[in-house]
């Protein structure tokens, strides 16, 4: 069987002890809290940073340096047969873009592929193919088959604060104009890479049924649902005892969002993601 080096970011939030255990390099993204830049999921945790960045008005993100991918790739290229690279969305961000570009100057002719999420999709997706080389598949086979869970993807948030998806470039200065006089809250969701505005919503709570009820028409196809929180596990929780009876085998799982998305949605911000059809390797 080829050996296979799995190269993504930090926005997979793979557990460091299964990425060492299986072969997955994970190079991660920047944080830049005023004047100082932290390494993703490394230089500080989910928690910290939320606190953080409640005092602190200047907050961004950056993809990581292209001179750090090339000597990942440059580390490859003699212990491994094949390179996958599966990063998060090339709509929101440029990393998979750098990441290629680095694995060709450093000659190494990695497999790419646009995850078109990040975050409970792009884990899910990166140990898929895991279990898929396991079971002999070729790397574009795995592709393939990666390709395919893309496209069943669904992937809902509610953000806390549409001013960092405004500054981003997120959202236009008429939605973030109408959600401030009117109180609406936004609805959006993930279509083809890209962040679109599903529905406008009067409330939080109507917000939150709404996002329930859209997992309802895929139930009868999907076997797990994560629900996402910027430091909301409460709100998070309340999501998840009302999932608790929409169906017998629905497995659930509560993950604090990574850092990168708070900085564009806000601390507060809830969402939702599956995948219908998603294989079992248990």
């Amino acid at each position: 069987m080829r050996s296979i080096a799995w190269v993504t970011d930090s926005t997979s939030t793979i557990d460091p002890e299964f990425a060492k255990e299986n072969n997955i390099y994970i190079v991660p993204l920047r944080l830049i809290l005023g004047q100082e830049i932290y390494k993703e999921s490394i230089d500080i945790s989910a928690e910290d940073f939320y606190e953080k960045m409640r005092h602190e008005s200047k907050v961004s993100s950056s993809q990581p340096p292209i001179g750090e991918f090339i000597e990942l790739y440059e580390s490859l290229k003699e212990k491994y047969d094949d390179v996958i690279a599966i990063h998060c969305s090339s709509e929101l961000s440029g990393t998979l873009n750098t990441s290629m570009q680095a694995a060709e100057i450093a000659e190494v002719p990695a497999v790419g592929i646009d995850s078109r999420f990040g975050a409970f999709p792009l884990r899910e997706m990166v140990m898929a193919g895991i279990s898929w080389h396991k079971l002999g598949h070729s790397i574009h086979e795995i592709k393939e088959k990666i390709e395919t869970m893309v496209q069943n993807t669904s992937f809902y948030l509610i953000p806390a604060n549409l001013h960092r998806l405004h500054s981003s470039g997120r959202v236009s200065g008429t939605q973030l104009l109408l959600s401030n006089l009117l109180r609406i809250h936004l609805l959006l969701r993930f279509e083809e890479g890209k962040v679109v505005v599903e529905e406008k919503i009067r409330t939080f709570k109507k917000a939150k049924q709404k996002m329930v009820e859209t997992l309802k028409f895929d139930i009868q196809k999907i076997k797990k649902v994560c629900i996402m929180h910027a430091n909301n596990e409460e709100e998070a929780k309340e999501i998840e005892k009302e999932l608790s009876g929409l169906h017998p085998s629905l497995k659930t799982e509560i993950m604090t969002f990574i850092p990168v998305v708070g900085v564009h949605t806000g601390e507060g911000t809830l969402a939702m993601s599956w995948i219908k059809n998603q294989p079992s390797f248990s």
